[in-house]
């Protein structure tokens, strides 16, 4: 660690660098930053950075609101956007009391609490996530609705389009930043666009999301137009999930891959999809935890709504992909219900300490779904015993309340964070009066 701080220091005085920005997120996942002169930085790996926590979404109570942020040198990058006037660098950060523990309330924390508790397991995690979102003209509405910059569809090619100039401009960036990329293209809406990274341990990973977020966002503004990781930001058109393909590791070795089980999974492998299946609904809160996330879920369009897995099946909510022969290194599952808006550090939480669940208890996994789970009745998927999600958030709170597995996990004052927070979210949207309620009933009743 010595080390890394002495690149940081000699990067900052040898690049000119003036200002270092210290990363980090509230509960909601919302990033947060402040700014430091070169000549500070020192003092701030040795001290930390002191500020009100109770200021920060859910950080701290107001009679604890002192907390410290730790920069780590680990996430020294030099921000491309900023270009050669004023060069400026970032840093994540990890937030602590005065006495040097860790806060409670950080989700980044969080995040390394339960990636130590796999490591007394002997696991690492790594997550791969597909990030989707919509590349709009501006965030102004018109006529009521968002204006997309084009009308392609999924895989199109567009000459001149806005999108392509866009992705490579974001892909170039997001490597500047040593955030490597494997596939970028136009998704299924108009506007929308998936970017996905490659495979990363699941703290880098989140970092990596967070950084992501903010670069699609400055490229979007260099380039004029907005973009949205609004989960359902169309009526009739597809929402934007962070499918994220998981997988554990023992040492050099995929825990996940077994070459004489049932599509090569192990029996680690679906002990882990069955505690995700188990657990599933009782985090959806957090994977999912817009009131807009349900409108995404339940309406259509690739989105999983019921409690399922299978081999390359995409109407599942756990989908075991096909690789390549020989390739049982890159043994995984995908989480399809994750959405692009959810706080990574968080989901990543849960999503692992649902499986490792499965894992020390020895769950059994269901039968796969055989078939396209949408297109079944009711009746049909009431007999085959799939479950659905919560249709709703106020449902997915309700269940997350009940959760050992969630409170346990997330500490109980994020746990009663997220709790307040969302139900507060809930209660103002119930109040509002929509312009589908006028439009239905205005004139006829």
């Amino acid at each position: 660690m010595d080390k890394q701080r002495d690149f940081v220091l000699r990067t900052i005085e040898e690049r000119g660098v003036k200002f270092v920005r210290l990363w980090f997120t509230d509960v909601v996942g919302t990033l947060k930053s402040v700014a430091l002169a070169p000549a500070e930085v020192e003092g701030a790996f040795t001290e930390g950075v002191g500020f009100d926590g109770s200021a920060i979404e859910g950080l701290t109570r107001t009679s604890e609101a002192d907390v410290l942020a730790i920069p780590d040198p680990t996430t020294f990058q030099i921000l491309p956007w900023r270009g050669d006037v004023d060069p400026t660098a970032r840093m994540f950060c990890d937030i602590t009391t005065p006495d040097g523990q860790p806060a409670m309330a950080d989700p980044r924390n969080v995040l390394k609490r339960t990636l130590a508790k796999a490591a007394d397991r002997g696991f690492t995690f790594y997550t791969h996530p597909e990030i989707e979102f919509y590349l709009l003209k501006s965030s102004q509405l018109k006529n009521g609705q968002p204006v997309p910059v084009d009308r392609a569809g999924y895989f199109d090619n567009v000459p001149g389009g806005t999108a392509h100039d866009f992705r490579r401009r974001s892909v170039r960036m997001l490597e500047d930043l040593g955030i490597s990329v494997e596939f970028s293209h136009h998704e299924a809406g108009p506007g929308q666009n998936e970017i996905d990274l490659r495979y990363a341990d699941a703290l880098t990973t989140a970092d990596n999301i967070m950084t992501f977020r903010t670069v699609v966002k400055e490229v979007a503004i260099e380039q004029g137009s907005y973009a949205t990781f609004m989960p359902k930001p169309f009526s009739g058109q597809p929402g934007s999930g962070m499918h994220t393909h998981v997988s554990l590791f023992e040492g050099d070795s995929n825990a996940f891959y077994d070459a004489s089980g049932e599509y090569q999974l192990s029996r680690i492998g679906r002990q882990f999809v069955a505690g995700v299946l188990q657990h599933a609904p009782e985090i959806t809160a957090i994977t999912n935890q817009f009131i807009n996330s349900y409108k995404r879920l339940w309406g259509g369009d690739e989105a999983p709504s019921y409690i399922t897995w299978g081999h390359n099946n995409r109407s599942a909510l756990v989908r075991v992909p096909i690789y390549k022969p020989g390739k049982g290194q890159s043994a995984r599952v995908e989480y399809r219900a994750l959405d692009s808006a959810a706080n990574p550090y968080l989901a990543y939480s849960l999503l692992l300490a649902a499986g490792l669940k499965g894992i020390e208890e020895g769950y059994e996994l269901p039968a796969e779904a055989d078939g396209d789970v949408w297109n079944m009745s009711d009746g049909e998927r009431r007999a085959l015993g799939y479950a659905p999600l919560p249709a709703s958030l106020d449902r997915a709170l309700r269940l997350m309340e009940e959760s050992e597995l969630v409170a346990e996990t997330l500490g109980e004052h994020v746990f009663n964070y997220v709790l307040a927070n969302k139900r507060r979210d809930v209660a103002e949207y119930r109040a509002q009066v929509t312009p589908y309620e006028l439009a239905s009933n205005l004139e006829i009743l």
